[in-house]
């Protein structure tokens, strides 16, 4: 390997399945039972796929024998870009590319449109997949502040006060991951506006908009900011409970100019792979027909919605434990505090707490959060099992120092 590529992969990190996860997974073959909260996989937790995806899947299996279309099956494409007209998006399926989850799909697009030198503007705390493929493709994630004293939204000044000749583009993650977090419509009109004035594109991860709770009303930022580009990246994976499938898909807005040249970028790389996973296509028309499947859990008295209530319930009797309430997805991100816990290293608390709980979860540095004050926790598992690991928790705080 170059000296370059050394460099370059330096910095690329990936906590999710990093060191705590091998600790973890150690732990389980000397026979030490440990909760997995790291990752967002709803199907370790007994979740079922819908019986449409199932379904759709079964009666068409041979059509994916052979290659599909490079950019996806028309019938899937068809119907994620009725999807979008219907959330806003002036969008043409020739602009969408169905890929091996919305990892290949960010790959993809840091390949096609990230030089060496860019710096593209990320939010902090950010899904690590975004700036990984900033790391690998030679540019710069520059992280701008969400302040967890407003919801978790983006701090519109540190986003102003970061933008420079080299910027090229704003990503957005909304619903957010890790926080939860679901972005008002004011203040994405100011993000565009930003975008519009600076001259760039946005970048907009939007994989958990069908998992909305509490009647918060979503907007997709493409529909309105039909005159800037924007690509709006969305998957089935949370929605419909196929992680295992690797559902993603990318749909590209904007002047046609613009629009046309990514789509040509993007579309030499779709080529070079032959195309995506043609079994997971064949289920996109009827999961998208199908949202009851996925409402019914955020509602009371469904499972998220309950697990979600079960965590919270748990947290707020931890002292030294506060969290801003997640709007969407699985995900908490609490603040833990640290004097009072002597805490200086995220990474060896969270060692701490597996070794000490058999709990395990994502410290906040593996989201490129700076302070060692926070971690990620995935509600996935059923409330009496997750309300149980929160008091285990709970009871090792009662004594704990770093």
């Amino acid at each position: 390997m170059s000296v370059i590529a050394v460099e370059r992969m330096s910095k690329v990190h990936s906590d999710i399945r990093g060191p705590l996860f091998v600790e973890a997974n150690k732990m389980a073959a000397a026979g030490i039972p440990v909760l997995k909260l790291n990752t967002g996989n709803p199907g370790t937790f007994e979740f079922k796929m819908p019986a449409s995806v199932r379904e759709a899947l079964l009666a068409n299996v041979d059509g994916a024998v052979a290659y599909c279309d490079v950019k996806g099956m028309p019938a899937a494409r068809q119907a994620i870009c009725d999807y979008h007209r219907k959330n806003g998006l002036d969008l043409s399926m020739d602009r969408i590319f169905i890929g091996n989850g919305v990892s290949e799909i960010a790959s993809m697009i840091a390949t096609a449109l990230f030089a060496p030198g860019d710096e593209i503007l990320m939010p902090a705390p950010c899904y690590s997949l975004w700036t990984n493929q900033a790391y690998i493709a030679g540019a710069q994630p520059v992280l701008y502040i969400c302040d967890e004293q407003s919801d978790w939204y983006p701090d519109m000044e540190d986003i102003r006060s970061k933008i420079t000749d080299k910027t090229k583009a704003i990503l957005l993650i909304n619903p957010n991951n890790p926080t939860g977090a679901v972005y008002p419509l004011e203040l994405l009109e100011q993000i565009v506006e930003l975008a519009r004035e600076k001259h760039l594109m946005i970048i907009s991860d939007e994989i958990y908009d069908r998992l909305i709770m509490d009647d918060i009303p979503y907007t997709s930022v493409a529909s309105i900011a039909k005159d800037i580009p924007v690509l709006t990246c969305n998957g089935l994976s949370k929605s419909h409970i196929i992680c295992g499938f690797r559902c993603g898909w990318v749909a590209i807005t904007g002047p046609e100019k613009e629009a046309n040249e990514i789509t040509e970028a993007i579309q030499k790389l779709a080529a070079m792979r032959l195309c995506g996973n043609a079994l997971t296509q064949l289920v996109i028309p009827a999961a998208m027909a199908d949202p009851e499947s996925t409402r019914e859990m955020l509602v009371p008295g469904g499972r998220l919605y309950e697990q979600r209530r079960a965590t919270t319930e748990a947290l707020d009797k931890i002292d030294g434990i506060t969290y801003v309430k997640n709007r969407a997805a699985f995900y908490l991100f609490p603040k833990v505090d640290v004097k009072k816990f002597g805490i200086t290293s995220d990474k060896q608390f969270a060692l701490d707490v597996l070794h000490g709980t058999n709990v395990l979860f994502v410290p906040g540095s593996g989201f490129d959060w700076q302070q060692p004050d926070h971690f990620r926790i995935v509600m996935l598992p059923e409330p009496a099992e997750i309300t149980a690991a929160m008091e285990r928790i709970g009871k090792f705080l009662e004594t704990y120092h770093a």
